[in-house]
């Protein structure tokens, strides 16, 4: 399915007492990507905790898209305000918006 939301990111500015409070919480496992940046497993949607210093400021919602420039031309026509262009990581592409109410959001495509 494309166009719906698969991931959410938690901004962290201790990711090791973040990812600690979901352990002990709720008993998620947690998946280091380096020092910045872990995965979420088991909370039911993928997610992750961003402690880069460009991190967004609250949580945030990202959408899976088939055509990440299809999807940044709606975002755009619809009112969107893109955040941070087009940008590669290392599961993939994205891109972040706010939407006119305020909310950041992303949209993302996976690497093939």
């Amino acid at each position: 399915m494309t166009d719906q939301i698969d991931y959410i990111e938690f901004p962290s500015i201790n990711g090791t007492q973040t990812s600690s409070f979901f352990q002990t919480a709720f008993g998620w496992k947690i998946v280091s990507y380096g020092p910045s940046y872990s995965m979420l497993d088991g909370a039911g949607i993928d997610g992750g905790i961003d402690q880069t210093p460009d991190r967004v400021a609250a949580t945030m919602a990202i959408i899976r898209t088939e055509d990440l420039d299809d999807a940044e031309r709606r975002v755009v026509a619809a009112g969107g305000v893109i955040t941070q262009p087009q940008f590669d990581f290392p599961g993939g592409r994205r891109f972040h918006f706010r939407e006119p109410g305020g909310n950041e959001l992303a949209v993302w495509i996976a690497r093939k």
